[in-house]
Parts: C-alpha cells; sequence; structure tokens
C-alpha cells in the first residue's frame, strides 16, 4: 500500500509507527563486560543470574554472548533480571524465543561491525507482535542502543573510544545528578562530540557518508 504523505514541517526527519503489542522486557545481549553489567559483576560475580569467571575486568571479552534481560520501568530505572524471572513474566517459550533471537541478532551485527573495525560490546533489542509473529519493533543496532568501541584501540581494563551514547552517560555521572529530575543541561562541547560520534558510527557501519 502506498504510505501516506508526511506532512512538510517534518518531511525528511519523521518515520511513519504503527501502534503495536509489546514484550514489556529490554533483550540485551553482551560479549564484553562493561557499564551496569561490569557494576553488577563486581558486586555477585553474575550479570542477571549468569556466573561469570573470576578475575574479569572492564572491557574483557566474555566465553560466548550472554543474554541479561531487564525490566522495562515505566517510572524509575530499569532492572536487570535472570532468565527464570523472565520466564515467570512471559512464559517459558516466549522466554526461550527471546533470548535465542536476541544472541542470533547481536551474532549477526558484531560479525558486520568487525568487518568495518568496530567491536558490539552489547546492544538492546525490543520485541513485540506484528500480525501475531514475535518481531523486533524498535531501533536495532543504532549507537543509542549499543554500545561500539574502535577495535584498534581496545584493551580490557580500560574504556576504548566509543560511538555511541556513553560520551553523554560520562558527562551526566560527573556532573554529580542524582537521577531525580531535572536532568542536567547537556553544553554544547558534549552535544556536537556525540553527534560527531554518531555520525562516524553510522559512516563505519554503512560505508555511507553522513
Amino acid at each position: 500500500a502506498q504510505a501516506p504523505e508526511v506532512p512538510a514541517a517534518v518531511a525528511g526527519r519523521a518515520v511513519l509507527v504503527r501502534r503495536l503489542d509489546m514484550v514489556p522486557v529490554e533483550c540485551v545481549a553482551r560479549a564484553y563486560l562493561t557499564g551496569g553489567g561490569l557494576e553488577e559483576y563486581v558486586a555477585t560475580g553474575s550479570v542477571s543470574g549468569i556466573a561469570l569467571p573470576p578475575g574479569l575486568v572492564d572491557g574483557s571479552r566474555l566465553p560466548e554472548p550472554i543474554f541479561t534481560p531487564s525490566t522495562k520501568a515505566e517510572v524509575g530505572h530499569d532492572e536487570n533480571i535472570s532468565r527464570d524471572r523472565l520466564a515467570e513474566m512471559v512464559g517459558g517459550d516466549l522466554a526461550r524465543q527471546l533470548e535465542e533471537r536476541s544472541i542470533a541478532l547481536y551474532v549477526e551485527g558484531a560479525r558486520h561491525a568487525a568487518e568495518e573495525g568496530l567491536i558490539l560490546a552489547d546492544t538492546k533489542f525490543e520485541f513485540g507482535w506484528i500480525d501475531g509473529e514475535l518481531a523486533v519493533i524498535d531501533e536495532v543496532l543504532t549507537p543509542d542502543s549499543s554500545r561500539f568501541w574502535d577495535a584498534e584501540r581496545y584493551a580490557p581494563g580500560s574504556s576504548p573510544p566509543s560511538f555511541d551514547k556513553q560520551f553523554v552517560r560520562d558527562f551526566v555521572a560527573a556532573s554529580g545528578w542524582n537521577k531525580e529530575p531535572p536532568a542536567p543541561v547537556l553544553p554544547e562541547d558534549v552535544v556536537r562530540g556525540t553527534r560527531d560520534r554518531y555520525v562516524a558510527a553510522y559512516e563505519r557501519l554503512t560505508g555511507r557518508s553522513w
């Protein structure tokens, strides 16, 4: 069917969407330990109930990609949950499908990123139903939902240059914000720096100029 016309005021910077029934879970796949996963590992030795080898550091590559779902909180912050808890929430069969599809998508995304000199450290997918079929219903492998690192500068134990929103996270963390509204205003250099990283990720992943 022909898509309806987009209003001129937003033409070129808008997408058409449809309302769907979504699974209220964020499906995270990761093959490197960093961010919230690292914090949980330091505290418990595991991530989302998955025991990991001792002695891992920031940026350590995991033995294999793991599935670490989290709640999708309407208020407050998302919370990592175990696969058993996910099965309690959505049923065992759906939980298995979410894990299998998330890992498969991660593996394919990581393969493509590696061809372009990038490491896909982790990424998030959201699923729902389209005409009764389970499908990805949100962004896929963008700098908003993924951590991309420069492979040439990767070394466990340090944070390599990234092409994602980590630049914003670092500024907010350094600002001392207590995570209660209002959030701190981003200075122009942080805005520009974030844009530059997103453009670099786009150009390296797609082979196209911005």
